[in-house]
């Protein structure tokens, strides 16, 4: 062990702190007091650094994100000379590396400055300990809320916390408590799905286990709430592009997840990068103090994403230039610039202080704020990383931890014919981009921003094609590259090709099943910006190709959004939804399609069917009236659908059957209560798990209310013939909605509960 690894150097040396014992080192005393001492002691230039974070890339040896290595000189011009608070980002380096950055790191801020204020360092672990080589990686958002099990979304907080806290990753860029509502969004993939209380049961357990990791102990860590708000909601369905939201949607769409994340502690909220109603939200009061601060009472730091004071310049345009964006965006209630790549920030905020522009009061609130967050997490007492532990990354635990959340996340959308499972398949074919490939199971911000090449995965996890040799010890699994699939036979155009067709379609019709692994590759944020939401062409034509066999055609769609599949559909007998899930992801797919495990995953979105007109589950009745000639010119309500896969849809090796549904009262007062209970059996051969789903419908509403909500869901274990009876309780808080302030309506009349195919209704009295 290195000198500088021992044990007494977790804290600031003893020795030092005893001689310069002042108020805000001590840590017997309040945080509010040592906070006050700090800030009395600091000058302005001091203050505006702790309100600026920057890139890693300013402060390595090469100026590249991957390259973890500390150019001490850089790090004393940022820290010693304009007082930066913090850094964040890299990438995926061993732990080893990571210590020896942030030890170094550390030591220069506390030892070799005034007044030793340690450096807090953001990272964007968004699935696991994303940027750190060897950890656990679990799969992405919109598969945890496939799960519909709140246990992986903690379990997700927990192993990242356990697995870099010692590295001195003090704040992690995660939990997304975005909406996922439009499919085209190339960050779709990143939340837990379209519905605000999935969203908020998600988050909530997500901050649990990362904010309340004892095993962590005596490091802690913040959750940083992203994108506040309405980010995912763009009118053209691009990133960073402008949203329009009524006040009243705000409210009862985007506000929930968020409010339910920062009643449970969370520290530090990212603010969304686009705009909503025409003002970017970073530089509206109204979202940022009104909204944020006042009414939703949150007291923690808010924090830009990349750069994006300067896009208020030239990507906004509502700002004639940098400092005129700076005062925008602090004004309105930023605590935090991500600046992330220069000093602009620093000069424009010293600037518009000097000028009166700016109180410096104004400051002191926001460095009161990050403060207070560095002394809740202990930097101080606590500033430096520890090497004793690395034994915990990517241990056989976590990894379980994520397959089991990967297992449950799959969600079997078609299987005709009883095709799946393949339990007694002796050769199996293996096609499609995605059934040798490690980073397409994973998807962005895993080892780097858009993904790692393949050659940076680890050599122990399994892409498709190998979990499923590991899976059929016995069988021949034969893997196809595009080398091997002729073109589609429609295009043949001599008889070689013919031939060559034919000979194919033999080789498959020997087969006991085709394993097609389509969707995506990794992407990123406004990289994923695309045109077309439909499952790429050449994916159709192999397809279609494969189709021609008399084998059965299963198709795993791994992928972070809905590409749509009508072209397909019918060509296929089995389709699992797969999204991105992680590391273990590989593994589960196959342990789902040998019956090793029974799916009980439900989409956490609603899938399309076409690509011009998608709603989420949740739309207004209006949105499905149209138009009909044949009916003498009449608007009638019709039993259209936009959705090819319903949101909460997902099939299982068995079957399950609602029943019984009662409610202990056909009405309750504005304060009382009613006990709702269903009976829920598996009718079919093979254990089960069933995601229960409760939702309600208001009959009538002074505004407009949608078909349905999801109030509560919970997961039942079931043998065959088993049946168990499940509760919910209705409260006037489950069905009250907000107007366009935020006030609560609670309409006396009519309402429906509804689960599985059952429904029952009951009214609200005086």
């Amino acid at each position: 062990m290195k000198k500088h690894e021992s044990q007494s150097n977790l804290s600031i040396n003893p020795g030092k702190q005893k001689e310069s014992q002042v108020p805000y080192k001590d840590a017997s005393l309040p945080i509010s007091e040592r906070i006050e001492d700090l800030m009395r002691r600091m000058t302005l230039y001091e203050k505006i650094g702790q309100m600026t974070q920057l890139d890693i890339t300013l402060i390595n040896t090469t100026g590249k994100q991957k390259d973890i290595e500390l150019d001490p000189e850089k790090a004393r011009d940022m820290i010693l000379h304009h007082h930066i608070g913090s850094f964040l980002n890299g990438e995926a380096v061993p732990p080893r590396t990571w210590y020896d950055f942030m030890h170094e790191l550390t030591r220069i801020a506390v030892e070799e400055t005034r007044l030793g204020i340690p450096i807090i360092y953001g990272i964007d672990h968004i699935h696991g300990a994303s940027y750190l080589e060897g950890a656990t990686i679990f799969p992405q958002g919109i598969n945890i809320g496939a799960s519909f099990n709140p246990k992986h979304a903690y379990n997700s907080g927990w192993v990242t916390a356990l697995e870099s806290a010692d590295l001195g990753h003090h704040w992690i860029f995660t939990p997304i408590l975005d909406l996922g509502v439009n499919p085209l969004w190339a960050r779709l993939w990143e939340t837990y799905g379209e519905d605000p209380c999935l969203s908020g049961v998600m988050g909530v357990a997500y901050v649990n286990g990362l904010q309340n990791n004892d095993e962590t102990t005596p490091y802690k860590q913040a959750a940083t709430g992203k994108h506040f708000l309405g980010y995912s909601d763009p009118k053209a369905g691009w990133d960073r592009t402008p949203a329009l939201l009524p006040m009243q949607q705000i409210h009862e769409f985007h506000r929930p997840s968020f409010q339910k994340a920062i009643d449970a502690g969370l520290k530090t909220i990212m603010i969304n990068s686009g705009e909503i109603n025409g003002i970017p939200a970073l530089a509206s009061h109204d979202i940022l103090t009104k909204l944020l601060r006042d009414e939703m009472g949150f007291e923690g730091v808010v924090i830009t994403d990349w750069d994006d004071i300067g896009k208020l310049v030239n990507f906004h345009y509502t700002a004639e230039n940098f400092k005129e964006a700076t005062y925008d965006t602090v004004m309105a209630g930023i605590d935090m610039s991500m600046t992330p790549l220069h000093l602009k920030f620093n000069t424009s905020l010293l600037e518009l202080v000097q000028e009166g522009r700016i109180p410096e009061k104004r400051i002191d609130e926001s460095v009161r704020r990050i403060l207070k967050l560095k002394f809740e997490l202990g930097l101080f007492e606590h500033p430096y990383p520890r090497s004793d532990r690395f034994e915990r990354i990517g241990s056989k635990e976590n990894r379980q931890r994520a397959l089991d959340a990967a297992r449950e996340s799959i969600v079997l959308l078609k299987n005709e014919n009883h095709t799946l499972p393949a339990r007694k398949s002796s050769r199996i074919g293996v096609f499609g981009m995605s059934a040798n490939s490690k980073r397409n199971l994973c998807g962005g911000w895993t080892i780097a921003w858009q993904g790692g090449g393949e050659d940076q995965y680890p050599a122990d996890i399994h892409t498709i094609f190998s979990a499923l040799k590991e899976e059929y010890p016995e069988a021949e699994v034969l893997l196809f590259g595009p080398d091997d699939i002729p073109y589609p036979k429609d295009a043949a155009t001599s008889d070689a090709t013919e031939s060559s067709h034919a000979c194919f379609i033999d080789k498959l019709n020997s087969l006991d099943v085709l394993i097609y692994a389509g969707g995506e590759e990794p992407y990123c944020e406004f990289a994923g910006n695309i045109t077309d939401l439909r499952l790429p062409e050449n994916q159709v034509h192999e397809l279609k190709l494969l189709s021609e066999s008399t084998s059965p055609l299963v198709l795993v769609l791994v992928q972070g959004r809905p590409r749509l599949i009508n072209d397909v559909i019918n060509d296929v007998e089995a389709i699992l939804f797969a999204g991105l899930p992680g590391f273990e992801g590989a593994r589960a797919i196959s342990n789902v399609i040998s019956g090793e495990m029974n799916p009980c995953g439900k989409m956490p979105i609603s899938y399309p069917l076409n690509p011009n007109h998608y709603l989420s589950y949740n739309h207004k009745r209006s949105n499905l009236y149209f138009f009909d000639p044949a009916r003498a010119n009449k608007i009638i309500h019709g039993n259209l659908t936009t959705s090819l896969f319903p949101f909460g849809y997902g099939l299982s090796y068995t079957s399950f059957e609602y029943s019984e549904l009662k409610l202990s009262a056909p009405s309750m007062a504005e304060k009382g209560s009613i006990s709702a209970t269903v009976k829920v059996t598996n009718t079919g051969q093979v254990d089960g798990r069933e995601t229960v789903l409760w939702f309600t419908s208001t009959h009538v509403g002074r505004i407009t209310r949608p078909v349905k909500e999801l109030k509560h869901f919970e997961k039942v274990s079931l043998k065959p013939g088993e049946s168990a009876t499940l509760a919910f309780v209705i409260t006037p808080d489950r069905v009250f909605y907000p107007d366009e302030k935020g006030s609560t309506i609670l309409e006396k009349g009519n309402y429906s509960i509804m689960v599985g195919d059952q429904k029952q209704d009951f009214s609200i009295i005086d």
